[in-house]
C-alpha cells in the first residue's frame, strides 16, 4: 500500500503529469490533497493500471479529495517552452487553482515544483508576481517514482491520465484518421503512419520528431 504523507504536513498537495511522450495533444497535470484518513488498496501509479480502474478510481478520488485541479497545456504551448517546462508550469498552475492553499507539495520526478517559474511565453498563463511568491513560499519535494510511492501522487497521475484520455478521444472526433482515441497521441507506428499520410495537424507538436528520420513530411 502507498504511503499517506511525505512532510508530516495535513494540506500535502501530490501533483504529477501525463502525455509527456506525446507528439499530439496536451501535457496534462493534476495536484490532489487528500484527507489524512484516504485509503485505497487499488490507488497507484496510472501506468500500473488499467483504463478501466483508472476510470472507476477517478470519481472516487474527486469526492473523496479535499480538493484538486487538472490542467491542459497545449501544443503551442510545449513548442515554445519545451515540453519539461511545460510539465512543470501545467504543476504549477494547478497548484494555484487549488481552492486551498498547501502547506507542503510532493512532486513526481526528479525537479523541483518551484524551478522555472514564470516563464514569459505568448500562449497560456502568464504568472503573477503575487503568484510567484506564493508558488516560491510553499516547500516543496521531488520524489523519484513518487507516483508509485504515495497516494496523494498517485491520485494526480490518475486524474491528469484520465482527463487527457478524454480531451484525446473528444479531439479525435474532429481528426479520426489518427486513431487518437486508442493511441492517445504516443508515438506508435499507426500514428506516424497517418502522420505520413495526411500530415500534421493543429494539435501536433511541431517540436517534436513526428517522423523517423528514413521518413519525411511534404510540407
Amino acid at each position: 500500500m502507498l504511503e499517506k504523507n511525505f512532510s508530516g504536513f495535513v494540506l500535502e498537495t501530490g501533483t504529477d503529469e501525463a502525455g509527456r511522450g506525446c507528439l499530439a495533444g496536451p501535457v496534462t497535470a493534476a495536484a490532489v490533497i487528500l484527507p489524512p484518513d484516504f485509503n485505497n488498496e487499488v490507488l497507484n501509479d496510472s501506468k500500473q493500471l488499467s483504463e478501466k480502474v483508472r476510470e472507476r478510481l477517478k470519481p472516487i478520488i474527486e469526492e473523496y479529495a479535499v480538493c484538486f485541479s487538472v490542467t491542459h497545456l497545449h501544443a503551442n504551448e510545449i513548442d515554445e517552452i519545451n515540453i519539461l517546462n511545460a510539465s512543470m508550469k501545467g504543476m504549477q498552475e494547478c497548484i494555484l487553482k487549488l481552492n486551498q492553499t498547501p502547506e507542503f507539495i510532493i512532486v513526481d520526478g526528479n525537479r523541483a515544483l518551484n524551478a522555472k517559474l514564470g516563464l514569459k511565453n505568448s500562449f497560456g498563463k502568464q504568472f503573477s508576481k503575487t503568484e510567484i511568491e506564493l508558488l516560491k513560499s510553499i516547500p516543496n519535494q521531488s520524489i523519484i517514482k513518487g507516483d508509485s510511492k504515495f497516494l496523494s501522487i498517485a491520485a494526480a497521475s490518475v486524474l491528469a491520465k484520465t482527463y487527457r484520455d478524454e480531451y484525446m478521444d473528444k479531439i479525435h472526433e474532429e481528426f479520426p484518421m489518427y486513431n487518437w482515441k486508442k493511441n492517445k497521441g504516443y508515438p506508435t507506428k499507426e500514428h506516424r503512419e497517418a502522420i505520413k499520410k495526411y500530415g500534421p495537424t493543429k494539435y501536433h507538436r511541431m517540436s517534436f520528431r513526428l517522423l523517423p528520420e528514413q521518413l519525411s513530411l511534404d510540407l
